[in-house]
């Protein structure tokens, strides 16, 4: 009799350990003022990742007692530790509180004293000119970088004043010619890539480094140097470039892995 009550009291605890440890895909929702797409939702247990959908919805695995973080720029961090209610119900609602940056009251030039010509008289502003009011042309685009504008002129044909080309009147300069035959202008295109990927890479590292370590931790001194591993992959610009951040976050997960593969075998 006692051997079959220690038996039921063994089974029973491996039973319990079993429900502990099992794994579920968790169904959540975001509730929020603001705009709740593309919040970072994070299983710092299981080291796991996603983001909300436009309607704030996200699937991640979790089981019982996993941490929840769920992190945006516009939103107060917050963690959730998952209970037993949550893994019956499968699924979770969270309520994310926004940044609010209060500032102290200030004033700002002059008062006014509501008399309309003592306040004009008291105005030491000047209205700004743009070159519209001169009816200047002006550029409203991207400037481009210092690369870009030398390829610009490297590849360009400009009219030159005299002579001619081809029986054409008038002449073109044969500098592009020139610095294609040179390699300057190819060298110049590969610098205006370098150059592309460099800033695409800082503004991802800037924009999900924080969030993708918590997830996936690597040692900070080789933070930097990750994510150049990553900007030297030949897809990095097409997974990364003008894409979401989930889209990006599984590409660095994929290389994330390559890396520590990498990592380890150096050490070897």
């Amino acid at each position: 009799m006692l051997k079959i009550k220690t038996l039921l009291v063994v089974v029973g605890v491996f039973g319990f350990q079993e429900a502990f440890s099992q794994t579920i895909e968790l169904l959540g929702r975001i509730a929020s003022n603001g705009d709740i797409e593309n919040i970072h939702v994070i299983n710092n247990t299981a080291q796991a990742f996603t983001i909300t959908d436009i309607d704030g919805h996200f699937k991640i695995p979790a089981k019982l007692s996993d941490t929840l973080t769920f992190s945006s720029i516009q939103y107060k961090l917050k963690e959730v530790v998952v209970t037993q209610t949550i893994i019956d119900n499968e699924a979770i609602f969270v309520t994310l509180n926004e940044h609010i940056n209060e500032l102290d009251e200030v004033i700002v030039g002059k008062i006014l004293t509501g008399d309309l010509f003592s306040d004009i008289r008291n105005m030491d502003a000047n209205a700004p000119i743009d070159f519209y009011d001169v009816g200047i042309p002006g550029f409203t685009g991207t400037p481009a970088t210092q690369s870009e504008r030398r390829l610009s002129e490297a590849s360009k044909f400009s009219p030159k004043a005299g002579g001619s080309l081809g029986g054409v009147g008038g002449s073109v300069s044969i500098a592009p010619l020139i610095n294609a035959i040179t390699g300057r202008t190819k060298m110049l295109k590969n610098r205006v890539k370098i150059e592309e990927k460099e800033s695409l890479m800082q503004t991802i590292k800037g924009r999900l480094a924080s969030d993708f370590f918590a997830s996936n931790p690597l040692d900070e001194s080789l933070q930097a140097d990750f994510f150049y591993f990553c900007a030297d992959d030949p897809n990095f610009v097409k997974h990364c470039k003008n894409q979401t951040d989930f889209k990006a976050l599984i590409f660095l997960r994929m290389k994330y892995k390559q890396y520590l593969a990498n990592l380890e075998d150096n050490k070897n």
